[in-house]
């Protein structure tokens, strides 16, 4: 029976999962919105929640608290000073995930998690695979 079993191992070993999610927080807390598998946006999304919330706290043992997940400084700034601001009146919910259909391959349902209330502008960015770079010809 799987009563009370919290999360999900996503098919990883433990530092590979926990590496890999704080990765995709790190991603969704600077470009606003990453695209990935339903699953992996599900457990993302609790770890981003709890760093914002970290975020609005403020305060230096929640900033070191932050920085266990969030590794690159700009982004914990981020948290820490555009976040915080953003969401002083938002009780939770920082996050939406926005389904995306089946992935052409092995059809894994894919996901949009943003965060709310983020500018138009900002596009997600594809955590599954950077598209190749395309080589132009010198004729």
């Amino acid at each position: 029976m799987r009563h009370k079993v919290g999360q999900r191992k996503l098919h990883r070993s433990t530092s590979h999962r926990l590496a890999m999610l704080n990765n995709m927080v790190t991603s969704l807390l600077e470009h606003q919105a990453i695209r990935t598998t339903l699953p992996k946006a599900k457990e993302a999304r609790k770890i981003a929640e709890r760093i914002i919330t970290l975020g609005k706290r403020g305060g230096l043992a929640n900033v070191r608290l932050a920085a266990r997940t969030v590794k690159d400084r700009d982004v914990l700034q981020k948290v820490f000073g555009e976040y915080k601001d953003r969401y002083a009146s938002r009780p939770g919910g920082y996050t939406r995930i926005v389904r995306l259909g089946f992935r052409r391959g092995d059809a894994a349902e894919m996901a949009l998690l943003e965060l709310v209330d983020r500018p138009e502008k900002a596009a997600p960015v594809d955590t599954e695979a950077a598209a190749p770079a395309e080589e132009t010809k010198a004729e």
